[in-house]
């Protein structure tokens, strides 16, 4: 077994029986995710029960916006606030930094500056640990028995994948656990020791993470604030809320519901489900088939239309020098990939008409 097979902490229905992926029904995830959030049964479950907990607290502020701040302009802001930088920053930071090192920080004061900025850019919601290990096996095993938000488990097994199948496994040997660390001590988050590990079954620790989050919560609550008074903040912590919730339903979709939604000349990415979805693609630079492609890239966003917000600021980064090298896999996509496909398609054409029928040569539009 592979150590990245391993990392994960099973679920008490397994990920399969007889060889064969196992789709738990919904009983049995609905139980499975009461019991890892019952920090009374084990202590280790502290961070599954963070997660939904913080998650849940930014639903006070959305009800007070919805019942007693509610306005047009907040309403679009709010939106704004949670569908773009929310968005943006999680492919820019959990996604393509976090995991895939897609693009790398230099070592000066500057740089450091900049990666803390990065890191804390945005309303907390997502611990480092939570996203990162557990998409570096997604990675590993797409739509296999052990992916921990496996299309084929449904939308629920999905949707409750950060507490029933992304938490570490709390009985790792310490050379495990030192392999562990080392995917996200890059990211600035505290790691736990081997000794603290065995205590709170995770790589963060708790005092840490609630400081962190404390923290970055009253930074920007007290920014809103003074930008635009209580309405402000409570819309835009309120919107929030939506992404939080939002976010845990986006595998899902992207890999097509576990149907095969992939079209010729847009999803070129034939190894899993993946699919370049628009909305997605536009408002966060997640065009997740491409990504699928290319899983270190720092940019996914490849055809002319394909806006990459995550990108841009990567880019831009780089342009200060805060960002020393970053990965583009352009000009490969277009080579390997997309050029390939245009030159099949006119070979597909039919055969120009003959001046003898009386009619003119014409081509064949390829199809989109």
């Amino acid at each position: 077994m592979s150590f990245l097979n391993r990392v994960l902490q099973p679920p008490s229905y397994g990920y399969a029986r007889e060889g064969v992926f196992y789709k738990p029904s919904t009983g049995e995830i609905l139980r499975e995710f009461v019991s890892r959030m019952n920090v009374f049964a084990d202590r280790k479950n502290w961070l599954s029960l963070w997660g939904w907990g913080t998650s849940a607290l930014l639903a006070i502020p959305f009800l007070l916006f919805v019942f007693k701040y509610f306005t047009f302009p907040l309403a679009l802001w709010g939106f704004v606030y949670s569908m773009i930088i929310l968005g943006s920053h999680g492919t820019i930071w959990y996604h393509r930094y976090g995991t895939h090192r897609g693009y790398t920080f230099g070592n000066g004061f500057f740089a450091k500056a900049w990666k803390f900025i990065t890191r804390n850019l945005v309303i907390k919601i997502i611990p480092e640990e939570t996203y990162i290990v557990s998409h570096h096996v997604h990675h590993y095993i797409s739509e296999e028995a052990g992916d921990p938000y496996n299309v084929h488990g449904g939308w629920l097994y999905c949707f409750l994948a950060d507490v029933t199948h992304q938490p570490i496994a709390k009985d790792l040997s310490r050379s495990e656990y030192q392999r562990l660390t080392n995917l996200v001590e890059h990211t600035g988050q505290y790691v736990n020791t081997y000794e603290e590990y065995l205590k709170w079954g995770s790589l963060c620790n708790p005092k840490h993470m609630i400081t962190h989050f404390v923290l970055n919560w009253a930074f920007w609550y007290g920014v809103f604030y003074l930008i635009g008074g209580t309405p402000l903040a409570v819309a835009t912590f309120g919107w929030s809320c939506i992404w939080a919730f939002g976010v845990r339903t986006f595998n899902y979709d992207g890999h097509g519901g576990g149907k095969d939604k992939r079209r010729d000349g847009i999803d070129f990415n034939r190894k899993d489900l993946s699919i370049n979805q628009s909305w997605p693609g536009m408002v966060t630079g997640e065009w997740h088939n491409n990504h699928h492609l290319y899983p270190n890239g720092a940019k996914a966003g490849f055809l002319p239309y394909q806006i990459d917000t995550a990108w841009y600021y990567i880019k831009f980064l780089s342009v200060v020098g805060a960002v020393i090298s970053y990965r583009d896999n352009t000009a490969d996509f277009f080579k390997n990939h997309y050029n390939p496909y245009l030159e099949s398609k006119k070979q597909q054409q039919p055969q120009q008409m003959s001046p003898s029928n009386g009619l003119e040569n014409r081509e064949t539009a390829p199809a989109s």
